[in-house]
């Protein structure tokens, strides 16, 4: 397939000669061995760095090297397919680029492409930093599936930061193929309405924040990379305390995961009392599996319309919190952390939010009403928490695979104390440990004064209250260190 325009050629101009052929790459840095493209050197040996453009069709598929002796030509061999569009583009607009390359057996291997501005030659929307961002872009994107040859390979749409139509039209004439295809085609539709003269200021606003809020994320296909089991164990023991079952269960789903390298068909819903740490095994497996996350609290929500966003026909119309959440990450694959569960429930407002999250939950695709696209849900793995599971449907029970989370005995309050809890405070104080002694006794009375508490928030609390006095006598009563027997604890703690 030839890689640039034909609008300019005479319409008795014969053909342009492809010359090159495309391979695949998932690469997502470029380096003289794994390079962007491959041109010709046979007849010449090109420096490391040069300058020239990209030609016009009429010639054959090359570049037009700007050297200090006259201007030459070499064959374009091989290029990366996912930036044919990208080349395409810089060809038809005459941008002038400096290409970093070097001579190896098969060719000149580029492995950069920045702008430059010389000889009246047009600058692209946001200068070169637009160009870096679309080549980063394209590196972050997984290898088209098979190459196309048809002209519908100029659709697609993006703002660089949420910027002008100008940055959405550039980034969608040089990267559609990163779209799925029906927000490849809903972004041209938004397009066009964004640009028509024929519909109110309000939709052509809406239409293109709406776009800027689209194409801000990265869509990514569903494939995961094995997860080292051992890894994700060292993750859990050093952010957990015990909990053998739960880590069990955890590491289960990462052997599940690198067997199918697909997501489970169930999220993760772990129910227990306040203060046993369900956010934090939350967090934890969205630090094993690599992914962005983000929050859904359900005690916050009262509508559903806070979950799917409000129709464009208003004139305050806004996403919703989920499509937000995409956006925010950046990601169409991401941890969903569902914090209070059991609070989403029927009777705060006009509907049920639960119900919302169903087609969240199924993987079937989510539709936000301000956005008015299908968003893949895929690559969402969600992880909720609830301290009553009695209070959750029996329809969002199903999308889960249900793990309850004990409360903690005092021996293990005891350890999670002495272990965990008290070092990490004498750490952010920077205490030594022989500044702060508490002795067993001491350690006898804070678990038993929490004993009618779940969880070990209050344990976390006693003891920033304990390392503080102790930070307060060394400084003021200028002592060498504090140590803690059960009366000063029980007096200091009452």
């Amino acid at each position: 397939m030839p890689v640039f325009d034909f609008s300019a050629a005479p319409e008795d101009s014969r053909q342009p000669e492809c010359t090159y052929t495309t391979f695949q790459s998932n690469e997502e840095t470029a380096t003289p061995e794994k390079p962007i493209m491959i041109l010709d050197n046979t007849k010449r040996q090109w420096q490391h760095h040069v300058c020239g453009m990209f030609t016009n069709p009429v010639k054959r598929t090359s570049f037009e090297f700007q050297e200090e002796d006259g201007e030459f030509s070499a064959d374009i061999l091989k290029i990366d397919s996912r930036f044919v569009s990208l080349l395409k583009w810089l060809g038809e607009n005459h941008i002038n680029v400096r290409l970093s390359g070097q001579n190896r057996v098969d060719g000149y291997a580029v492995y950069k492409i920045r702008e430059i501005g010389f000889g009246g030659g047009t600058k692209l929307s946001a200068e070169d930093g637009f160009l870096q961002f679309m080549i980063e872009r394209l590196l972050a994107s997984n290898a088209p599936a098979e190459e196309q040859v048809d002209e519908e390979l100029e659709e697609m749409g993006d703002d660089m930061k949420l910027t002008s139509l100008q940055s959405i039209t550039d980034f969608m004439n040089c990267a559609g193929r990163t779209l799925p295809d029906n927000i490849r085609l809903w972004a041209r539709r938004n397009l066009a309405v964004a640009r028509s003269h024929e519909v109110s200021p309000e939709e052509r606003r809406h239409a293109q924040r709406a776009l800027s809020i689209m194409m801000n994320i990265q869509w990514k296909n569903n494939y995961f990379e094995a997860i080292d089991p051992e890894e994700a164990r060292r993750i859990l023991d050093e952010e957990l305390y015990g909990m053998e079952r739960v880590k069990q269960r955890i590491i289960e789903t990462i052997i599940q995961i690198n067997r199918t390298h697909t997501l489970p068909a169930y999220g993760l819903l772990l129910v227990g009392p306040a203060g046993t740490g369900k956010s934090q095994i939350a967090y934890a497996v969205a630090r094993i599996l690599k992914l962005p996350w983000t929050t859904l609290d359900m005690s916050s929500i009262n509508d559903p319309e806070q979950l799917t966003g409000s129709s464009r026909i208003y004139a305050n119309a806004k996403p919703g919190i989920i499509l937000e959440a995409f956006s925010m990450a950046g990601a169409s694959n991401l941890v969903f952390i569902i914090n209070e569960l059991d609070k989403a429930a029927s009777g705060k407002g006009n509907g049920n939010p639960s119900d919302v999250l169903l087609t969240l939950l199924d993987n079937l695709g989510f539709t936000d009403n301000y956005i008015e696209c299908m968003v893949p849900t895929v690559g969402v793995y969600p992880i909720a928490t609830a301290n009553d599971k009695s209070q959750i449907s029996a329809p969002l029970m199903s999308r889960f695979a249900v793990i309850d989370i004990p409360d903690y005995t005092p021996e293990e309050k005891k350890i999670i104390f002495s272990k965990f809890a008290l070092p990490k405070v004498l750490g952010r104080m920077q205490l030594k440990p022989e500044e702060c002694i508490v002795a067993d006794e001491a350690l006898d009375a804070i678990v038993a004064r929490y004993a009618d508490t779940t969880g070990i928030r209050d344990l976390e609390q006693a003891a920033e209250h304990i390392a503080a006095n102790a930070l307060y006598q060394i400084e003021v009563d200028h002592k060498q260190s504090v140590t803690f027997d059960g009366p000063m604890v029980r007096k200091l703690l009452d």
